[in-house]
């Protein structure tokens, strides 16, 4: 059985063991026996395959839906690393890192049902940044979007969320960070430069700096920030290259699928704990 390496951050995806005819949650950077017969995508719970959920390759320019056997395909080659995503109503937004490695083999996608208190930020992706970037900067030969900025902003409502709960802000995929640790990790393949890396603003306050690409990235959003029942605001700032000194030159990244998940032992149901 053939074995597939994927190195993506901060993960989680559910593969099919074909010779145990069971699933199995895989996080970080992992190694794994075993992939299913087809691309699908099912409940992460129940195991129930997911039609009509759209599936994307938004840098591809393409878009298609499982049938009702929750499968797909992929029609477009990939190459470099890639984000795909599967948005179906009534479930979390979810986005993976793909690259040709990952899609040489049959892919099954768990995603989760949202709850209540769930905040779907964006569904979109978007590049950030001043589209002047080496073809050595991650992911590179994949941007495609157009970029609007140095800088994202959002604002949203917050009236769900109990102030017992712990809200997460999860940013499903980002990709083209050039900081010293991406370079390092062997994320980027600029060699002579390297940027700061990009920060992440509620409401005015730096809570998070991000200096890896991958996935399901999840930062906690302290409780004394949290508007409750009042508008709410979502900023993320590109790093900027710091061997640069004649201008601003920001590092172009990347990035799907934002959203706000709560975690709180109250809302979990006694079979879960």
């Amino acid at each position: 059985m053939n074995k597939i390496i994927f190195n993506l951050m901060a993960i989680a995806i559910l593969f099919f063991t074909a010779s145990a005819a069971s699933f199995c949650a895989i996080s970080g950077n992992v190694e794994k026996n075993g992939t299913g017969d087809y691309n699908q995508v099912i409940d992460s719970s129940s195991g129930k395959p997911i039609d009509e959920a759209d599936v994307s390759l938004p840098s591809k320019g393409y878009r298609t839906k499982t049938d009702n056997q929750g499968r797909f395909s992929l029609g477009a080659k990939v190459d470099a690393p890639t984000i795909m995503s599967v948005q179906k109503d009534g479930y979390k937004p979810f986005s993976l890192t793909v690259d040709g490695n990952t899609t040489s083999k049959p892919i099954v996608v768990g995603i989760e049902k949202t709850n209540p208190h769930d905040i779907i930020i964006d569904k979109d992706m978007y590049h950030i940044g001043d589209d002047n970037y080496s073809a050595n900067s991650a992911n590179a030969s994949e941007f495609r979007v157009k970029a609007i900025g140095p800088f994202y902003t959002k604002n949203f409502e917050i009236k769900n969320i109990p102030p017992s709960a712990d809200a997460y802000l999860v940013i499903g995929s980002v990709i083209g960070i050039d900081t010293k640790m991406a370079r390092d990790m062997g994320q980027s393949k600029v060699t002579t430069t390297y940027a700061a890396p990009p920060q992440i603003f509620f409401n005015g306050n730096m809570i998070a700096e991000l200096n890896l690409n991958g996935d399901n990235q999840q930062i906690k959003i302290p409780k004394n920030l949290i508007k409750y029942n009042e508008t709410n605001q979502l900023t993320i700032k590109s790093g900027k290259n710091l061997f640069q000194m004649a201008y601003i030159d920001y590092d172009d990244i990347e990035l799907m699928n934002l959203f706000i998940e709560t975690k709180d032992k109250s809302l979990i149901s006694s079979d879960e704990r």
